[in-house]
């Protein structure tokens, strides 16, 4: 008897989980097949440590093959569902076409970066959402440092040593942060290069981390203008040049380093498949399943999931909920072939943690406010936890930049042509000639 196959299009925080959790449930009596552009997770909350040199970007990389076992991975980008006759359509690394049959399938396809109409913005900017733009990040920052070193103009020299992050959410803050450290790190290796450098932090909500609790964002802000960097709230970019950024308040600040964190969107496949979106999701009932096709789950960033403890409301774009939401598809998937109750979505808040560099973190572990080192051991001790493997290496580059100081060179391994800004998929580069 033929084994039932259930495809899984994404292997992010949702679909990693709910292989995981499949494969676990179903043993072997179904084929788990992760359909992923990449052969790996991406632990996306460790990507500031990477670009500050922190911890290396292979701790953060945590690979399909072997922590899923019995599940089959396939690498390609996805880019055709045919819902009639149940099967995925692929291109693969070297181009070509294939399709994958299915009896069960979970889009988990997570999001893009969000782009602005800004002048400017996609020719010089870039964003920040997986490896290669980190890898990038942290070259560019050496770059730029060592440039300035060079350079004799006083004004080439600061423009240089300015650094503009648009977007005080939860990356742009953490990015802001570690990056403030990291540079002044270089800066003391440094003696000709008269300077300090300087981070701003650019955007238009009325403070830092606005999706977050009100204390976490004054103890995140604190920490920022404590280490100088320069906040600038209500104020965004009006106009980007190769040469520096002209402000919403008419302010032009000269930079060669423009980093986009202004937030992501679902990616736009989700609305090629010719169904119901909420604000381009795709729509699902509160069991994860996509009305009409009972076959058909949808889980992530991708997916509008009702929110029960809201009603009317559908939830946020986080890892929290896509990491419980794959778990919750896994689990509903095994009972529509009698393995247990299918239950409905419903979550409850766990808190969040913001790691700030050096010492420095906010935290809200179940509602209780923490900053500093309690803070520090509190989000360290989270990302350990939710962490699906490579614990051990990250918890010794951690304590090797607490007693070691912090090798920084430029290995050009991703040049600037590479990384785009553009609503693709970031994990991949694109292609050099």
């Amino acid at each position: 008897m033929t084994k039932p196959r259930v495809v899984i299009v994404g292997a992010g925080f949702a679909g990693y989980h709910a292989a995981k959790t499949l494969s676990r449930l179903a043993g072997d009596r179904a084929e788990i097949v992760v359909l992923n552009s990449t052969d790996y997770f991406l632990y996306l909350p460790l990507l500031p440590e990477v670009a500050a040199g922190v911890v290396e970007p292979t701790r953060i990389a945590v690979p399909l093959a072997g922590t899923l076992r019995g599940v089959r991975v396939v690498i390609g980008e996805a880019d055709e569902v045919d819902l009639q006759n149940r099967w995925v359509g692929f291109t693969q690394p070297e181009g070509d076409r294939n399709r994958l049959a299915y009896d069960r399938l979970v889009l988990a396809v997570g999001s893009v970066n969000k782009l602005l109409p800004i002048p400017g913005v996609t020719e010089y900017a870039h964003g920040f959402r997986g490896l290669p733009e980190a890898l990038y990040l942290h070259d560019h920052v050496v770059r730029q440092i060592e440039l300035a070193e060079q350079a004799e103009d006083p004004a080439e020299q600061q423009a240089r040593a300015t650094f503009v992050v648009v977007g005080a959410g939860y990356t742009g803050t953490e990015v802001a942060a570690h990056g403030q450290l990291f540079t002044d790190a270089l800066h003391a290796q440094r003696p000709r290069l008269t300077v300090r450098p300087r981070w701003m932090l650019l955007d238009i909500a009325p403070r830092v981390l606005p999706e977050l609790d009100k204390r976490m964002s004054e103890t995140a802000q604190r920490v920022l203008q404590r280490r100088g960097v320069d906040v600038r709230m209500g104020t965004s970019v009006a106009e980007a040049t190769a040469d520096g950024v002209k402000l919403t308040d008419g302010e032009y600040v000269p930079t060669c380093s423009l980093v986009w964190c202004v937030g992501v969107r679902p990616d736009p496949f989700v609305e090629e498949l010719g169904l119901r979106t909420e604000r381009g999701r795709l729509v699902v009932d509160e069991y994860l399943n996509v009305p009409g096709f009972p076959e058909v789950f949808a889980c992530g960033d991708a997916a509008a999931v009702p929110d029960l403890t809201r009603p009317g409301q559908i939830c946020a774009m986080t890892a929290q909920h896509a990491q419980r939401q794959g778990k919750l598809a896994a689990h509903n998937i095994a009972a529509s072939y009698g393995h247990g109750r299918r239950r409905p979505y419903r979550h409850h808040d766990l808190g969040w943690v913001v790691d700030l560099g050096g010492k420095d973190a906010a935290a809200n572990p179940l509602k209780l406010n923490m900053a500093g080192l309690p803070a520090k051991a509190v989000t360290r001790g989270y990302h350990l936890l939710a962490m699906p493997a490579n614990r051990t290496r990250i918890s010794a580059d951690w304590l090797l930049d607490a007693t070691l100081p912090r090798p920084a060179v430029q290995l050009g391994l991703v040049p600037a042509n590479a990384v785009p800004l553009e609503s693709a998929a970031p994990e991949m580069p694109v292609r050099v000639r």
